[in-house]
């Protein structure tokens, strides 16, 4: 399949594109908010899905028919009926954009079934788009590509262009939420019980390090996006992302890369090790020192980082897994993170939903050794993790992919906005900093909502 792409000539930002479009049905936006040069360099926008698919436990849905069948080898199946040969510099034109929940490990891993599914999403959603928009924020250019599936490319191209260049800001009335409360799945006292829990296994010989998770949640009146619009003001992030997708909405600031893979090159970039921005830039130094130099953090993230280059080396060619960073500090709007970088080189034989498969979910959101950590994140969460701690991103018809780790992110449906926040419990874990961390991780949600 060839794709036919034009530069679009504009003075809109892309946030304000994207907003022309964002009540059209099953359109994405992937969106480097936080512009790192060297993490977040594009960004996209989905339009106009020729071919959706879902995936369940044991079901898949492709335009509407449903079936049974393994929802890793029907992705390769599409990916490989559209395969395309691209020679940009751009890593993604043409495929599918959406995300894989972290409950879709039960189709790989024998996990138990312990914790109630409270809400109802697909283990697996993507549209496969006729149009992505694309903006280079290092050269500061937006393209527009086409597939041609659905009208004809340059047709489809000249319909986008007119209503960007036709639209008009206006302002909107909204409907602001007032005195929100917020309800989690644990009390306070069950969850410091919970974290002695997870220590205890530790002491058993169980783990070394469990991801521990509660879940809030709250009513919502307020228009999705502009929710989004405001969480990517307050907290910019590099692999932010907002879906439209049916009847629920997916609202995501998240720092983390899950998985890149690019011309055969794949990279993850886990996070671990959290302390909260201060007040001013005294207690700023004072946090980010602390960070820096807590054994017990940099000990978190050593072994998340021997978890996840023993995942790549599953899938990558002997002796090609690198550590490039390894305590790397990171700032964000509430919170300072210490990230690892990973890297290494697919095998010949390996393609990029094998190596996503291989390595999902992350291990920083589950623990080491990761199917015990997901056995006990069942036993003790009480309610199904879902989209949270899944990933969002694209999977390119050349085999291109980066995903992200759902964290930071709010599910919004039929009125009601769910999002989770942890952290790592290991050996040396103080119950109550652990249960404090959680919340500093929701202060930004909390604030939009």
């Amino acid at each position: 399949m060839d794709i036919y792409i034009k530069e679009l000539k504009t003075t809109l930002d892309f946030k304000t594109i994207y907003s022309i479009f964002k009540n059209e049905k099953n359109t994405s936006f992937l969106d480097s908010s936080l512009k790192d040069k060297s993490i977040g360099r594009y960004s996209f926008i989905g339009l106009n899905p020729f071919l959706n698919f879902k995936g369940y436990q044991n079901t898949c849905i492709k335009n509407g028919d449903i079936y049974e069948g393994d929802i890793f080898k029907e992705l390769n199946l599409i990916l490989n009926k559209y395969k395309i040969n691209n020679t940009t510099d751009i890593p993604f034109i043409g495929g599918g954009i959406g995300y894989f929940s972290y409950d879709l490990a039960r189709n790989i891993e024998e996990i138990p079934s312990i914790s109630k599914e409270d809400i109802n999403v697909p283990y697996c959603y993507f549209n496969f788009y006729d149009n992505i928009i694309i903006y280079d924020n290092i050269k500061d250019k937006i393209f527009i590509t086409a597939c041609g599936m659905l009208k004809n490319k340059k047709e489809s191209i000249t319909l986008i262009e007119e209503k960007i260049h036709n639209f008009k800001i206006k302002k909107e009335n909204h409907n602001y939420n007032s005195n929100s409360s917020f309800t989690s799945n644990f009390s306070k006292e069950d969850y410091l019980e919970s974290i002695k829990k997870v220590k205890d296994y530790i002491k058993d010989g169980d783990i070394y390090i469990t991801n521990l998770t509660q879940r809030f949640q709250t009513k919502v009146k307020e228009d999705p996006f502009l929710i989004y619009e405001k969480l990517r003001d307050i907290n910019p992030a590099p692999f932010s992302a907002y879906l439209n997708f049916d009847d629920f909405k997916v609202i995501s600031s998240s720092p983390e890369r899950f998985l890149k893979i690019e011309e055969r090159k794949v990279q993850t970039r886990p996070i671990k090790g959290t302390r909260p921005r201060g007040c001013n830039k005294k207690e700023d130094q004072k946090n980010k020192d602390e960070l820096i130099n807590s054994e017990k953090d940099k000990a978190e993230l050593l072994m998340i980082v021997d978890l996840e280059r023993n995942d790549l080396s599953k899938v990558c060619k002997p002796y090609s897994v690198k550590v490039r960073e390894l305590f790397k500090l990171e700032e964000y709007s509430t919170v300072f993170h210490l990230v690892s970088t990973i890297e290494g080189k697919l095998k010949d034989s390996v393609n990029s939903i094998d190596c996503i498969k291989e390595c999902f979910p992350g291990g920083s959101i589950t623990g080491a050794p990761k199917i015990r950590s997901m056995e006990i994140i069942d036993e003790i969460e009480k309610v199904r993790r879902n989209i949270y701690t899944g990933s969002i991103g694209y999977i390119g018809f050349e085999g291109n992919v980066d995903m992200n780790i759902v964290i930071r992110t709010i599910l919004i449906k039929e009125g009601i906005a769910y999002f989770g926040v942890g952290g790592g419990i290991t050996s040396d874990s103080d119950i109550h900093m652990e249960y404090d961390e959680t919340l500093d991780k929701a202060k930004a949600l909390m604030r939009v909502l």
